[in-house]
Formats: structure tokens, C-alpha cells, sequence
């Protein structure tokens, strides 16, 4: 077997670089598997809900992610952690997750560290306004997290916007293509699809 082709996919929160992964995984099927970064943060159950910070590159547990990015590029088998966000904790069970011709690597800071960049094949960011990716924030957090309008909104000015401003952003810079509007721009999606396919005979 090839080796596999690593697209990454970054944005900010609520840019819509999910829905991307997810489309182009929809189409792609068992050709295709997708690891989000969201899936290797610290464990945060024992810091104090004002002192959390998931939006700086420290919550992540990058070490483990480049283990097994290396892994996948060997054609090995993996482990996914698995993130309770209700519990701001890792599981106990993992995902066990074997190599496909793509793996897409999605998240908000993974173009900030040099030794994961240096992983990825291909680079996409999904450059989204601010007030959507806001509107999209709070509604995820409000259906899925369980979270109230006044906490979203706390955590959104005092952690996610600046880290926004100071780690994210500035990381579009390594991008090879820029994407606007994430998931609901079908042309973009249709061409990196088209584009995988011709490269693997898919």
C-alpha cells in the first residue's frame, strides 16, 4: 500500500472546516478517514471552568497526535482518543482506526506546530467571517455541549476570539489553498474531491 495522502484542514471555531471533512468524506466513503484534532485534548475535569482554555495550543495532547499521524503514514492502525466534553475529560475507550488511500486531519490550530505541518501533504484553510463563525459557536455549544447563551458568550470573548486573533489566524499563512465559507461552498468541495480521486484513481 501507498502511502496515505494527509490533507489538513484548519479554520476557526465555527468556521465550517468540519462540515468540509465531513462532505468530502461522505463522497470519498472507505477510500477515506478523518481524525479531528478536537479528539486529543488534555484532560481539563480537575482546572477550574473560568481557567479553561481550549483554544490555545497547550489544551492539545500534540505530542500523541503526531505519533500517530507517523503511524498512519507507516500503514499502521491507530487509537483515537475520545473527548467528553461534558466531562472535560478523556474517555477510557478509544477509536480504533486503520489506514485509508486519504486521511484528513482537521482542526483549529494545525498549522500552528512545524512538526505536524511537515505531516500534511496538502493544507486547506476554511476562512470564514467572524459573526458566522460566532452564530455557528453558539448554537453548537448551546444543542450539543449543553452550555447557556451567557457562557458561550464568556468564553467566546475571553479565550476563543483572542486565540483566534493571536494563534489561528495567522497560521492561514501555511495554507496551500484558501476555502471561504466551509461546507457550503460545493465548488471548492467538488474540486478537492475531483482532485483526490484523478491522484488515486478513486
Amino acid at each position: 500500500m501507498n502511502k496515505p495522502f494527509i490533507i489538513g484542514i484548519a479554520g476557526g471555531t465555527g468556521s465550517g472546516k468540519t462540515t468540509v471533512a465531513r462532505k468530502i468524506h461522505e463522497i470519498m466513503k472507505q477510500n477515506m478517514v478523518v481524525i479531528y484534532q478536537d479528539s486529543y485534548y488534555t484532560d481539563m475535569r480537575d482546572i477550574p471552568v473560568d481557567e479553561r482554555n481550549y483554544d490555545h495550543p497547550n489544551a492539545f495532547d500534540t505530542d500523541l497526535l503526531i505519533t500517530q499521524i507517523k503511524q498512519l503514514k507507516m500503514g499502521e492502525p491507530i487509537e483515537v482518543p475520545i473527548y467528553d466534553f461534558k466531562t472535560h475529560s478523556r474517555k477510557e475507550k478509544t477509536q480504533f482506526l486503520t489506514v485509508a488511500p486519504v486521511v484528513v486531519l482537521e482542526g483549529i490550530l494545525i498549522f500552528h506546530f512545524p512538526e505536524l505541518r511537515e505531516l500534511m501533504d496538502f493544507k486547506i484553510y476554511v476562512d470564514t467571517p467572524s459573526d458566522i463563525r460566532l452564530s455557528r459557536r453558539i448554537t453548537r455549544d448551546i444543542k450539543e455541549r449543553g452550555r447557556d447563551m451567557d457562557s458561550v458568550m464568556k468564553r467566546y470573548l475571553s479565550t476563543v476570539r483572542p486565540m483566534h486573533i493571536e494563534f489561528v489566524s495567522p497560521s492561514k499563512k501555511f495554507a496551500d489553498i484558501i476555502v471561504p465559507e466551509g461546507g457550503y461552498n460545493e465548488r471548492a468541495i467538488d474540486f478537492m474531491v475531483s482532485s483526490l480521486k484523478h491522484k488515486w484513481n478513486l
